[in-house]
């Protein structure tokens, strides 16, 4: 099974095999607040995640998402008016579930229950940059392929 690695301080994202490989590395977005573990921090937490939720098989690449579902195209929700997120979640959403106790899960610091994601963003501009509200943004083409080359339960390591 392959692997997942972020480099905060690169702010780049690698995907490996199963022999620790390089198979592809793309730019992310990290917080903006910095890295931490705490609920309401907006910090990126560190050490060991799974992937335990994917979310946006098929989905159009400007597919925007509240609280995990499908709520319709990024433009055509603007052209209506619809009042939106500040950190619009778009195309994929890889949902991570922290294995390291008293470091990413449990009470008060558990990824899971921030909502800790590996997503797709309509702020693609500002990729590279630590400008995120704690989760891992990506292109959302990045995030489309990624997707698609990684199963539930893949091992996420997030360093700084």
């Amino acid at each position: 099974m392959s692997s997942i690695k972020v480099n905060i301080s690169k702010q780049r994202l690698g995907l490996y095999d199963r022999q620790n490989q390089l198979l592809a590395e793309y730019p992310v977005s990290t917080s903006a607040y910095g890295i931490g573990n705490q609920q309401g921090s907006f910090q990126t937490p560190l050490g060991h995640h799974k992937v335990c939720e994917k979310i946006g098989d098929n989905a159009a690449m400007d597919e925007v998402y509240i609280g995990r579902q499908p709520q319709g195209q990024l433009t055509k929700l603007q052209q209506q008016g619809r009042e939106l997120p500040d950190d619009i979640i778009t195309a994929r959403i890889l949902r991570l579930s922290g294995q390291q106790q008293g470091l990413n899960q449990g009470p008060g610091i558990d990824s899971f229950e921030r909502y800790i994601y590996i997503h797709g963003t309509a702020d693609e501009k500002n990729i590279g940059k630590a400008v995120s509200h704690g989760c891992i943004r990506m292109r959302n083409q990045d995030i489309a392929e990624l997707y698609e080359k990684i199963d539930i339960n893949c091992d996420v390591w997030i360093e700084d």
